[in-house]
């Protein structure tokens, strides 16, 4: 059975920095690529940054700069540490597991940026 896990979540003021952990259990981590997405209220959820399976990162426009995608595959861990937090950062981030046709979420988690 496939768990992914996040942590980290919370409320955070502006300019502010969270730390987003997803542990996973259930596939062989190494070969899959991790990701983080977002939904905001009545938007689509959009992809924030993903790490390959062997280390390639991506982010979008929106976050470089900010936000740093990390892998640790000893402990099965993808983290996301987010600084210099916006209002338009908040949003249900989810932790996802990729492998061809296989696509694996997590619950989400809940960040709020907001004085």
């Amino acid at each position: 059975q496939v768990q992914l896990v996040e942590s980290g979540g919370g409320l955070v003021q502006p300019g502010g920095s969270l730390r987003l952990s997803c542990a996973a259990s259930g596939i062989i981590f190494n070969d899959y690529t991790m990701a983080w997405y977002r939904q905001a209220p009545g938007k689509q959820r959009e992809l924030v940054a993903h790490v390959s399976s062997t280390g390639r990162v991506n982010y979008a426009d929106s976050v470089k700069g900010r936000f740093t995608i990390s892998r640790d595959n000893a402990m099965n861990t993808v983290s996301l540490q987010m600084n210099s937090l916006k209002s338009e950062d908040t949003a249900v981030y989810y932790c996802s597991a990729q492998r061809f046709k296989a696509n694996y979420w997590g619950q989400g988690t809940q960040v709020t940026v907001s004085s």
